[in-house]
């Protein structure tokens, strides 16, 4: 199970993909090392490609354009937040990690940072990550008053339980997900039991999925727990509701079984996702660095991205190639000219 902060969490396995450079760039005689030199460096690049769509499918734009764009030798790894951090702190590689959360390493990652072995090249997602609860737009509209958490709490009638039709229900995250903790932490502070609630466990990632989504299809009220970006947040339009400050201290309380004090009502924090990278990557070549500081996406994009791999069934790697192939316009800005034609050229 991934823990990409303290209530997000996915498991989503993904096929080890490897891009091994195995193009030239047109060489003239007087640079016989033009490949080399467009890239920085005659090092692999190696990037992690982490265990949740979002972060597979930047792993494999990023090496897409870093391979046939720059020419740089390239690898894709298999990764996960806590042994990439790790890796890269203490060896160097992987070279890139394109959507490193930095909440659960807080204090390595800051001494790495401090220490000059490894950087944060930019904001992975631009405007912070998502998570809470949601509604429907649809089911909004109809109820403009439903605007904060405590809005809807008062209203169980209006997201009926199907197996228990006196009560609402909220739908929470499958067993062992850091957030099944944290929103039956919140169902407690808000004393949602005791106000005509039931907390209901999907039981799985998908069965979450499929709960909401066939109450979207049937525009059916539903209260849910998600986070974003995702293929559901892209998909569905959904309101998040206001639960709220964030309350560090409560949050932190909230997450943890082992808190003994009482559970307490606070938003939930957005996670910093960044674009981490060794120190050696902005030292030994600086095009790649200096493409990695623009390469920053909204909630919003990413999750349009993931929408395609979503309805299509399609993997880490399909995924990437459909947004290069109809994305022109927002990837070649992070790209000389020169860059971006060699990119278009081999996806023909």
């Amino acid at each position: 199970m991934i823990f990409k902060s303290g209530g997000i969490a996915a498991a989503i396995a993904v096929a080890l993909f490897s891009a091994t450079s195995h193009s030239a760039l047109a060489q003239d005689a007087d640079t016989p090392t033009a490949d080399a030199a467009t890239c920085g460096t005659n090092r692999t690049i190696d990037i992690a490609e982490m265990t949740w769509p979002s972060a597979a499918a930047l792993a494999h734009i990023h090496a897409i354009i870093l391979e046939k764009g720059f020419g740089c030798k390239v690898e894709i790894v298999t990764g996960d937040t806590v042994p990439t951090s790790s890796s890269m702190l203490t060896r160097g590689s992987p070279a890139i990690a394109p959507e490193l959360w930095t909440s659960t390493i807080l204090e390595p990652w800051a001494k790495g940072k401090a220490d000059g072995t490894v950087v944060e090249l930019a904001d992975a997602i631009t405007d912070g990550t998502i998570e809470g609860w949601f509604i429907p737009r649809y089911v909004q509209k109809a109820h403009p008053d439903l605007v904060a958490v405590t809005d809807v709490v008062a209203h169980p009638e209006l997201f009926k339980d199907p197996e228990d039709p006196s009560k609402g229900r909220l739908y929470s995250c499958p067993p062992g997900w850091a957030c099944e903790i944290s929103t039956g932490a919140l169902f407690e502070a808000l004393d949602m039991k005791n106000k005509g609630w039931n907390l209901f466990s999907p039981g799985s990632g998908g069965a979450l999925d499929a709960s909401i989504a066939r109450a979207f299809t049937r525009e059916e009220p539903i209260l849910f727990y998600y986070w974003g970006p995702t293929a559901v947040l892209g998909k569905f339009d959904a309101v998040q509701l206001d639960l709220g400050e964030t309350k560090p201290e409560v949050y932190a309380c909230n997450t943890s079984r082992d808190c003994a004090d009482k559970p307490g009502i606070t938003a939930y924090p957005s996670s910093p996702a960044v674009v981490g990278a060794a120190s050696w990557v902005k030292e030994d070549a600086p095009n790649v660095a200096a493409y990695l500081s623009k390469v920053g996406l909204t909630n919003a994009e990413i999750s349009e991205i993931l929408v395609y791999g979503d309805e299509n069934k399609a993997d880490a790697a399909a995924t990437a190639l459909n947004f290069l192939k109809t994305k022109e316009d927002r990837w070649t800005s992070w790209v000389p000219a020169a860059v971006a034609e060699k990119v278009k050229a081999s996806l023909n």
